[in-house]
């Protein structure tokens, strides 16, 4: 089983202003990777079982797959 988080210390402001800038940055990218709609999707079906998935004719590790489908695996 899969998990992922979106809680991480990668962009952590610290340092001068060059590094605080680009670290804003990037907080910004990940919060708006994480509020994506695809995402929320993703999240959704994680949370199911594998008998749920199952249900749907999906495998937990083709949720990202499924919900990308038109995007990476066009």
């Amino acid at each position: 089983m899969s998990h992922y988080t979106a809680d991480h210390q990668a962009f952590a402001p610290t340092g001068n202003f060059i590094s605080r800038f680009f670290s804003t940055i990037g907080n910004a990218l990940v919060l708006m990777s994480t509020s994506n709609a695809r995402m929320r999707h993703v999240e959704a079906l994680q949370r199911l079982s594998d008998e749920e998935l199952e249900a749907r004719g999906l495998k937990r590790s083709e949720i990202a797959r499924h919900v990308f489908h038109d995007v990476f695996w066009a």
